[in-house]
């Protein structure tokens, strides 16, 4: 990377953000000034000392940070050359990133709401082998225009083929039906109290000595249990109904999912926050088919790009996402589409069932993770207590125990792998059931894993690792005696040097070096 400050005039023009990117940044102030206002309220318009104090910091931060943006906004400049992407920042020591087009893989445009208030939009573009912020490029901010003829540029390098379909998947209102099929419909909830109670304790508000919360609490404690539990939750399922479709609406407002051109997957949506992803095809390695527990009883699942270029782990996550719940049958379309497939491979794998022992295994698991701790935890308690909560402890375990088998058995039925084509398929979970499709030749290495108790079993589980998405792909619990030869279906040749010259799944060896025993 090179320190010097660009000099001389170049072909290529240096241009510079948009003078509204100061007026964004001022938008941080909003949360201390909403706090303040929300204490002066509190105390009848009496600000004390401790509040004179926070507005007087919070001037001076106003001017120190005006200032350093100011700066930073004259001092950033930019360009694209012929071949590469340039970017000169810097507040004492001036730094100037040089970029090859040819390792821009990953161009994400996203305007929060304050961006779209002003017209403007935040342009992240993504290298070969970045795996965190630190390798991204940003500019803070374009105006929309300028980032879309940026993207164009950045994004021209790639080779052009022909393309059948390009557009893959377009918004759909009857999708909305699936957005309350998560469980943050209720977990949902839970974290907006509590972000409001930490909220109001940081403005100096003690959230129970308002008079109406102190009534409920009071009135609810009274009444019959039995009848106020259910219907408590019964109204936190309908408000987290409605959060549900309220966010869904907000995140894939406008969605559309298309090959760009023939090289570059996009997907663009959001309501408020409008967010446009760009992933070029040589990045992508295969899709990942989600069917969390309750989507999947809904008929729903997502989709998820395996791609090189996106992030750390959480950004892949966020970044990854290119259907929102949807129907099945629409969501193995899009995973045909993303992969270039007539049919979907997650449609037309045949699994390879794991050995019964992986079901036993998920019993044990169940009794010893859940359903023991509970039952110990309230017998030893109604010993000490009351009798009722034995009596409690038996109706669990009277409860939970078909439950904890009938997911057991879900997740041992959704156990299995298979080679399909140009594609590794495994299928694994039960509260979330992943099927994953990974382009055979995207797999660089494998990962046997064997414990005391999985050795005894006859399984093991191998993990397939790939420079992308989550790194690394697990099919749990596979029989032991079947993993040399699968792994040299999917990738033959890469155990050859840990594999005996007698071992039948070991095929003939060119080289004289002595083998090493795997």
């Amino acid at each position: 990377m090179n320190t010097q400050r660009p000099t001389g005039r170049s072909a290529a023009q240096w241009r510079t953000l948009d003078p509204r990117t100061l007026a964004v940044h001022c938008s941080w102030m909003g949360a201390p000034l909403g706090s303040l206002t929300l204490t002066a309220l509190a105390t009848g318009g009496r600000p004390g000392t401790g509040a004179r104090v926070t507005l007087a910091g919070i001037g001076v931060a106003f001017t120190l940070v005006t200032l350093a943006q100011i700066i930073r906004w004259r001092r950033t400049r930019y360009r694209v050359t012929a071949d590469s992407f340039e970017l000169c920042t810097g507040l004492l020591t001036r730094r100037l990133r040089t970029v090859p087009l040819h390792r821009i893989r990953n161009v994400d445009l996203t305007a929060n709401p304050v961006h779209r208030i002003f017209g403007l939009t935040v342009l992240r573009a993504a290298t070969t082998g970045s795996s965190d912020d630190r390798h991204e490029l940003t500019l803070e901010a374009l105006t929309r225009p300028d980032a879309e003829r940026l993207r164009s540029e950045l994004l021209a390098h790639a080779a052009s083929t022909d393309a059948d379909d390009p557009v893959l998947a377009t918004a759909d209102p009857r999708w909305l039906r699936y957005a309350p099929l998560t469980f943050w419909v209720f977990g949902g909830v839970f974290a907006a109290a509590g972000s409001s109670y930490r909220a109001l304790d940081a403005a100096g508000i003690e959230p129970w000595r308002i008079g109406f919360v102190r009534r409920s609490f009071e009135e609810f404690g009274n009444s019959a249990l039995w009848i106020t539990i259910p219907l408590a939750l019964l109204a936190v399922g309908v408000l987290g109904s409605a959060g549900a479709i309220v966010l869904y609406a907000e995140n894939w407002w406008k969605y559309r999912l298309e090959w760009a051109d023939a090289d570059t997957l996009r997907v663009r949506r959001g309501l408020l926050t409008t967010r446009s992803v760009s992933i070029e095809r040589s990045q992508l390695r295969g899709v990942t088919l989600r069917e969390p527990l309750l989507l999947r009883a809904g008929g729903g699942a997502t989709v998820r790009a395996v791609a090189g270029g996106l992030g750390d782990r959480d950004e892949n996550r966020k970044r990854s996402v290119v259907l929102p719940p949807a129907p099945r049958a629409q969501a193995l379309r899009t995973c045909a589409g993303i992969l270039h497939s007539p049919e979907s491979p997650l449609e037309q794998a045949e699994f390879t069932p794991h050995p019964r022992v992986a079901l036993r295994r998920r019993l044990v698991r169940a009794v010893v993770w859940a359903i023991l701790p509970t039952a110990v935890t309230l017998t030893v308690l109604g010993v000490l207590l009351t009798p009722v909560l034995l009596y409690c402890a038996l109706a669990f375990v009277v409860l939970a125990a078909p439950v904890a088998y009938g997911l057991a058995r879900d997740a041992h039925r959704s156990l299995g792998h298979t080679v399909c084509g140009r594609h590794l398929v495994i299928r694994s979970g039960t509260f979330s059931r992943d099927t994953v499709a990974l382009r055979r030749d995207a797999v660089i290495g494998w990962t046997f894993t064997r414990t005391p108790f999985s050795r005894r079993a006859g399984v093991l589980t191998a993990t397939a690792a790939v420079a992308a998405g989550e790194q690394g792909y697990r099919i749990p619990d596979m029989a032991a005696d079947e993993a040399v030869g699968f792994v040299n279906t999917v990738s033959p040749g890469l155990l050859d040097e840990f594999l005996d010259d007698e071992s039948p799944d070991r095929p003939a060896r060119q080289s004289a070096n002595p083998p090493r025993r795997w």
